[in-house]
């Protein structure tokens, strides 16, 4: 059996339809029928329940079926790594990253950008747990810089720096005035939060739980800017990242410190393992390195790169 040969089953088992799966594969269905006779012939078992009405994987399909997939994952991950191979000099680099970091990407991307003026840069923001894990797993981003707290076997997770969870509120709000706020003043005022499966959530809860208390939550977001937006309504009370607010000032919003050791969160810089990254890409890193992470001996170890290498691809000027 083959790598077409697979990919026709797993088709006509997605499909359950082998006029529907030819069209998708552009052959003709007697082709296609063909190519899975030839294949029940060499697993010496069929592997569809053939009837006037539908067809359903059997056993042995089903088992086939599982394994195909993996397989063919499997093969379009070394296919992408050989392409990155053959475009290392004029390559991509792809970042996911959380709204905070949009302070100094810019300022790091500028350095890295003179070095290798060729080089094709996507930015886009990945702000959950699970579309961080998705995004490095399946290969959408060759890096991620989210405060999400991940610990996975396959996923390098590497503490940058850390940045502190303050409170606003609308500068008419009744508390606004006031020189300390504690958790329970804020109880019952309408609260402003991210949905569930972001980290900043979880620490924000925790903080309130630390004083035995539960935000009243009224609002839920994926941005911090709906949130901001919201506070400028004054619609309700949120806590977010203090990097979010800088100039020009917004004299609508006042902000607050919590006293909770709670409300500071750790951003992170996370990578697949074991994924073969171009030399330009590994370039980024240790930039984000330099910037952040000095002298920090895993990341070092990890992403080092000999300096006549280094020189090579610099003057290939990508």
């Amino acid at each position: 059996m083959d790598i077409k040969q697979l990919h026709y089953f797993v088709t006509v088992a997605d499909q359950l339809s082998y006029s529907r799966a030819a069209q998708k594969l552009h052959i003709s269905q007697p082709s296609l029928s063909n190519a899975i006779k030839n294949l029940e012939h060499e697993v010496g078992s069929p592997l569809f329940e053939r009837s006037t009405r539908k067809i359903e994987l059997t056993d042995a399909g089903s088992v086939l079926y599982e394994k195909s997939i993996r397989l063919l994952s499997q093969m379009n991950i070394l296919k992408k790594e050989m392409e990155e191979v053959k475009l290392t000099g004029r390559g991509e680099l792809v970042i996911g990253m959380i709204e905070s970091v949009r302070q100094w990407v810019p300022q790091v991307i500028r350095e890295y950008h003179s070095r290798f003026p060729s080089m094709h840069i996507k930015l886009f923001e990945v702000l959950s747990r699970k579309a961080v894990v998705d995004s490095l797993r399946k290969y959408h981003t060759h890096l991620v810089i989210t405060n999400q707290c991940i610990h996975e076997d396959d996923i390098e997770s590497l503490p940058l720096y850390k940045e502190r969870l303050v409170l606003v509120l609308h500068r008419d709000h009744a508390l606004a005035q006031k020189n300390s706020i504690t958790f329970k003043e804020l109880e019952k005022e309408p609260f402003i939060i991210s949905m569930e499966g972001f980290q900043t959530r979880e620490d924000i809860l925790r903080a309130f739980a630390l004083e035995q208390t539960f935000p009243n939550i009224k609002f839920e977001i994926e941005r911090f800017e709906t949130a901001l937006t919201l506070v400028r309504e004054n619609l309700g009370l949120a806590i977010i990242p203090e990097n979010y607010l800088v100039e020009p000032k917004d004299e609508s919003i006042v902000r607050k410190t919590l006293d909770s050791p709670a409300l500071e969160r750790t951003v992170y810089l996370m990578v697949m393992k074991n994924r073969y990254l171009a030399p330009a890409v590994q370039c980024f890193l240790e930039e984000i390195q330099r910037n952040f992470a000095p002298g920090h001996k895993g990341t070092d170890v990890i992403y080092s790169m000999g300096k006549g290498e280094k020189e090579k691809l610099e003057s290939s000027n990508l």
